[in-house]
């Protein structure tokens, strides 16, 4: 699963590796602890480019009764994505990017759960494939999405049995392309990223809380 990660990368870098053409409307700080019901930042492809905008955290699907539903539903698994109701709309007409320095995840060894970073070698942001929606009852609209878990690669096999799934620069075109509808071609891009080009290490337990934030978070043990 994915249920933590971070963003601290500049807005002129943003701009550089995702080609936004809506930068100067987003506001951004530096972000160590990014919790479910939080805003994440997420890309759309629009009319004419790449729009960046804010997400919440946690899919609450159009049809949904109460939008307290977003809170079980932070990730969403890329082998039964075209399968389950609340995603097989959405995996044809409302893809995003989720944008990410890194995620967080707990690797359990008997009573103790040890935290660990993983990021990318080149230390560059990456993108999580995501879905998004909008729901819009009683005059309030929010505007949520979930993030798309895979299995692990070698790297992450030591630490948990799934990981989100990370587009490469080649595949978050395809993903974002709005005119795609074929399942099949989407879900092949649902893959486990190459482990050699990712690191892992051990990280504070100020992690633990989503109250903490900070550049202490990725403190080694």
């Amino acid at each position: 699963m994915c249920g933590r990660f971070n963003l601290y990368s500049s807005i002129e870098d943003l701009l550089e590796r995702f080609d936004l053409i809506n930068w100067e409307m987003i506001e951004l700080s530096p972000r160590y602890n990014i919790a479910p019901s939080q805003e994440v930042l997420a890309i759309v492809e629009g009319e004419s480019g790449h729009r960046g905008g804010f997400l919440r955290w946690g899919l609450v699907p159009a049809w949904a009764n109460d939008p307290k539903i977003g809170y079980k539903m932070i990730n969403a698994r890329a082998e039964t994505i075209d399968e389950k109701p609340s995603f097989k709309s959405l995996l044809a007409r409302r893809r995003c990017l989720i944008i990410a320095d890194g995620f967080y995840e707990w690797k359990k060894e008997g009573n103790r759960k040890t935290p660990y970073h993983i990021y990318l070698k080149d230390r560059q942001p990456f993108a999580f494939a995501g879905l998004w929606d909008r729901w819009n009852q009683d005059g309030e609209m929010i505007q949520s999405c979930t993030i798309i878990t895979t299995e692990a690669n070698e790297l992450m096999k030591d630490i948990h049995d799934r990981m989100p799934v990370i587009l490469t620069k080649e595949s978050q075109k395809v993903w974002l392309d709005r005119s795609l509808q074929d399942e099949k071609q989407l879900k092949s891009l649902l893959v486990p990223f190459a482990p050699t080009l990712m690191e892992a290490n051990t990280i504070s337990e100020l992690v633990n809380s989503p109250k903490n934030d900070g550049a202490k978070i990725l403190n080694s043990l």
